[in-house]
C-alpha cells in the first residue's frame, strides 16, 4: 500500500499553472504525482485526460508506467479490461483517462490537447517538446527532476513566468522509504556533490562526473557496423547486462541488448544467439560461466584485466566519442550517475577509483573497448599517415 507521505501532501497544495517538483534520491516525487493524478482521475465530475511523459518509452515502461500499475494494484483500483495494452491508457470509472506516451513520438506531443500534464524526469525532455505540450494542455503541467545541472525549467520557465510554483523534496519527505535505504543514503553524506543533489535535493553540478559528452541517438544509423558486445555478468543481487558497441565515422555507439536479474547462462546465450554475430567480451572474473557460454556456441572470449584495467578502461571509453541509444535507459542512468569515489573526509581516493554498484552496463561496455583498443589505436596511426607522411618529407626537403 502507497501511503500519503509529506512528498505527497505538499504535492496536493500546488495550486499555479506550472507544477516544479525538484528533489532527491527516495524523495518519492514520482509516486506521489501519480498517486496525486490517480486520484484526481477517480473523483472527476466531468471526464479528463492526463498524459504522463518521459524521455523515451523505454524510459517510461520502467519508470512510470510500471509504477502506476503498482500503485493500482496495491490499492486495489486496477481492472484489467480498463487497461489498454496497445495505447498504454487506462479508463477510470468517472470516464477520465491516464495515457503514456514519450517525448520522441511527435505525432502524440503536437497532438490532441489533454487536461493535465506530467513531465517525468523532465530534465531530459526538450525545452521544444515541453513547449509543444504545455500549449495543449488546459489545467496545469507538473514536472519532476533531479537537480544534477541546470536546465530549461530554471533558464526558461522559473524567472520568467508568474504562474510557477517550485518546491524541493528530500527523502526526510518520503516517511515509507525503508530504513536500510536511508542509511544508504545518509552514508553518503561525507560526498558533498553528491550529497547536494541526491541528499538535499539542491541544483549543483556533481563533483568527480566520469564520463560527459555523450550524445543521444533514436536509433542506430543502418550504416554503423556492429564490432563487440560487452557482457557482465549477475544473477540474484545485480543483474547481468549486454551492451552492444557499433563503430560510425570515427565515433561508437553504444546500445543496451540486456539488463536482468535472475538470468542463467543458457538465458544468456539464449538472448546472444538471437541477436546479430559479433565477438563477445565477458568479464574474466567468471570463466565458468564463459566456458558455458562457448558449450552453447557463443563466441565469447574474457576481458583482459591488469593491473590498473579499470582505469586504463575507463581512460579509453573517456577518449572516444560516445553515442547512446535513447532505449539504453538502464545505460544512460549509469552514465549520468558514474562518480570517482571518495574517502570518507570526502577527498578523491587516489589513484582515482569508480564508486561500484551502478555500473553494470558500464563495466559491460568497458570489456567490449578493452578488446577494441588494438583496432583503435591501428585506426588512429592510419588516419595520422598521411601527416607523418609529410612530415618526414618536409625532412627529407627542407626548401618545401
Amino acid at each position: 500500500m502507497y501511503i500519503a507521505t509529506s512528498a505527497t501532501k505538499r504535492i496536493v497544495q500546488l495550486k499555479e499553472r506550472i507544477r516544479a517538483v525538484q528533489g532527491g534520491t527516495g524523495a518519492s516525487k514520482t509516486i506521489s504525482i501519480l498517486l496525486y493524478l490517480i486520484h484526481l482521475a477517480q473523483s472527476d465530475e466531468k471526464s479528463t485526460i492526463t498524459s504522463v511523459v518521459s524521455e523515451s518509452f523505454p524510459h517510461l515502461k520502467r519508470g512510470a508506467i510500471r509504477d502506476f500499475l503498482s500503485i493500482m494494484e496495491a490499492h486495489g483500483y486496477y481492472k484489467d479490461d480498463r487497461w489498454n495494452k496497445t495505447d498504454f491508457t487506462y479508463t477510470f470509472e468517472s470516464g477520465s483517462r491516464i495515457e503514456f506516451f514519450s517525448a520522441d513520438e511527435s505525432g502524440k506531443v503536437r497532438g490532441p490537447r489533454r487536461d493535465r500534464l506530467f513531465l517525468n524526469e523532465a530534465n531530459n525532455i526538450p525545452f521544444e517538446t515541453f513547449e509543444q505540450l504545455e500549449i495543449r494542455t488546459n489545467e496545469f503541467v507538473i514536472m519532476d527532476w533531479n537537480p544534477v545541472s541546470s536546465f530549461w525549467f530554471y533558464e526558461d520557465v522559473k524567472d520568467r513566468r508568474k504562474d510557477v510554483e517550485h518546491i524541493i523534496l528530500t527523502y526526510k519527505d518520503n516517511e515509507a522509504l525503508d530504513p536500510n535505504v536511508v542509511k544508504a543514503i545518509e552514508a553518503r553524506k561525507y560526498r558533498p556533490g553528491w550529497w547536494k543533489v541526491y541528499g538535499e535535493g539542491q541544483l549543483a553540478d556533481i563533483e568527480g562526473k566520469i564520463y560527459s559528452g555523450w550524445q543521444i541517438l533514436d536509433q542506430i544509423p543502418h550504416e554503423a557496423r556492429l564490432e563487440r558486445y560487452g557482457l557482465d555478468f549477475g544473477y540474484k543481487h545485480d543483474p547481468s547486462a549486454i551492451v552492444a558497441i557499433y563503430y560510425l565515422d570515427g565515433g561508437y555507439i553504444l546500445d543496451e541488448v540486456l539488463y536482468q536479474l535472475g538470468m542463467a547462462n543458457r538465458e544468456i546465450a539464449d538472448t546472444l544467439t538471437n541477436l546479430p554475430r559479433a565477438l563477445v567480451i565477458a568479464d574474466s572474473a567468471e570463466p565458468k560461466s564463459i566456458d558455458e557460454l562457448k558449450l552453447h556456441g557463443i563466441n565469447v572470449i574474457p576481458a583482459v584485466k591488469g593491473r590498473d584495467s579499470v582505469r586504463h578502461g575507463i581512460q579509453a571509453v573517456q577518449e572516444q566519442q560516445i553515442s547512446v541509444t535513447r532505449r539504453s535507459v538502464n545505460l544512460l542512468k549509469e552514465y549520468r550517475s558514474y562518480l570517482w569515489a571518495m574517502d570518507k573526509d570526502g577527498k578523491f581516493i587516489r589513484p582515482n577509483e569508480p564508486e561500484g554498484g551502478n555500473d553494470h552496463c558500464l563495466d559491460a561496455a568497458r570489456y567490449a573497448f578493452s578488446s577494441l583498443l588494438p583496432i583503435i589505436q591501428r585506426r588512429e596511426i592510419m588516419e595520422n599517415m598521411p601527416m607523418l607522411m609529410r612530415g618526414m618529407t618536409a625532412k627529407k626537403n627542407p626548401a618545401l
